[in-house]
């Protein structure tokens, strides 16, 4: 038995040793904690303190350094200027998309979050014309969210002040939106099927957010019926699922800080008034509101780490040589965080986007859509939800915790690809 597990690790310790020479003589990795056999640096990235654990490695081997989760490779672009001269100086080296064995097995290379080479290039670029056509970043798209917001306050009102889970009405709206712009149709409230379907979008994302994780005959056309399911479903589920989260997460925060809340209203009162629906025009006279849409979206830093990419060829970064093939983990958490640019980074302050007059002030940092090719395509239609779905809710709503606002968690469950609040109850109580 002895044996056996002295030869077992033998023939790992040469596997690893061989992948690892590998990687060195086609290019210059960068440097970073000495791996196991088999496992790499994996007991070293403990769930509960995976960011911390990388913040550790980047103060001893730079912005940017080589971690081996298993046997591969997968080098981590860790701050600002790292993500950056990446993400956005060599965009199209660095817009590959990694595999993930869960996702991979459904969607198959197709779609749009999946996807690599022309594939992905195609679908990208017939997805963000069609949603285009369909009225994504035009009045038109506007009107539906309004009427949807509508519809979500007239069902929050019908709860009557009791107090409610709010991650099934939050969904709602999102899901009807995209649901317009696809098939020009929206789903009610009551509908089963409806309810099913957001249901299993809260268990995807449960799942992949755990720490271990037309012309069809023509051969040569991505445009297939598969490809078209696949996208479809990508756009739902991201739709859906990164707004709902935010949104939750949004109430919780408010709701622990119920001094901005009142100072958003204070804004709707005087901007907006209680008899006209808010519209996107407003937010330019809101400065307020807009910095804490904006302070919300990065102190929640919904995905950390987005999706894993990979680099599409042999690319030169700093002093360093990846190869082709090489994983990516570009850590958002580290730019959403900043203490330079976000002083006391982990306190939620809307003084973040503010300036001294109080106007709002933008920030290069601001990354919660990630950048470069593979920026979210859905990143105007999720602020103009953002503003239009919580401003109608604090125009008609007083949100009311169930426990002292002090004691409210607004930390997220345990996870690494996305953030999923912790399950939690609150009144609407109509104003």
């Amino acid at each position: 038995m002895e044996l056996i597990i002295l030869l077992s690790l033998g023939l790992s310790c040469l596997i690893l040793v061989s992948l690892w020479n590998r990687s060195y003589v086609k290019g210059k990795l960068p440097p970073g904690p000495t791996p196991l056999p088999i496992v790499g640096n994996i007991l070293q990235l403990k769930d509960k303190i995976f960011f911390k654990s990388l913040r550790e490695f980047s103060k001893v081997y730079g912005s940017v350094f080589t971690l081996y989760l298993g046997m591969k490779p997968t080098v981590v672009l860790y701050g600002f200027e790292a993500v950056k001269e990446a993400l956005i100086d060599h965009g199209e080296e660095f817009s590959g998309r990694a595999t993930f064995p869960l996702i991979d097995k459904v969607a198959k290379g197709l779609g749009i979050i999946s996807s690599n080479g022309e594939t992905w290039k195609q679908t990208r670029r017939f997805s963000l014309m069609v949603l285009r056509d369909m009225g994504m970043g035009k009045r038109t798209i506007e009107d539906r969210i309004q009427e949807e917001a509508l519809y979500l306050v007239e069902a929050l009102k019908k709860t009557n002040g009791s107090p409610c889970d709010p991650t099934f009405f939050l969904s709602c709206v999102p899901c009807n939106v995209i649901s317009s712009i696809i098939f020009k149709n929206r789903f009610d409230y009551s509908d089963p099927e409806f309810q099913t379907l957001i249901d299993d979008f809260h268990k995807i994302l449960t799942i992949v957010s755990t720490p271990w994780i037309q012309e069809k005959h023509n051969q040569q056309s991505e445009f297939t019926m598969d490809n078209l399911a696949i996208t479809v479903w990508d756009l739902f589920i991201a739709g859906t699922e990164t707004i709902t989260s935010t949104l939750l997460f949004s109430l919780l925060i408010l709701m622990k800080h119920p001094e901005v809340s009142v100072k958003v209203k204070e804004e709707i009162d005087h901007v907006i008034g209680r008899n006209r629906r808010p519209c996107m025009q407003d937010r330019r006279r809101m400065p307020y509101t807009d910095a804490v849409l904006h302070e919300l979206q990065r102190y929640i830093d919904l995905v950390p780490t987005g999706f894993c990419r990979t680099v599409t060829k042999d690319t030169q970064l700093g002093d360093y040589l990846i190869p082709k093939g090489t994983n990516i983990l570009t850590c958002l958490t580290s730019v959403l965080h900043n203490d330079k640019e976000f002083p006391n980074p982990e306190k939620f302050d809307p003084g973040h986007f503010l300036d001294a007059s109080g106007n709002f002030k933008k920030s290069e940092y601001f990354l919660p859509f990630s950048a470069g090719k593979r920026i979210c395509i859905g990143e105007g239609l999720s602020l103009m939800e953002l503003f239009l779905i919580l401003t109608n809710i604090l125009q008609n709503f007083t949100l009311k915790p169930l426990v002292d606002p002090k004691d409210i968690d607004t930390s997220p469950v345990e996870a690494t690809l996305a953030k999923v609040p912790h399950f939690y109850k609150l009144s609407f109580i109509s104003v």
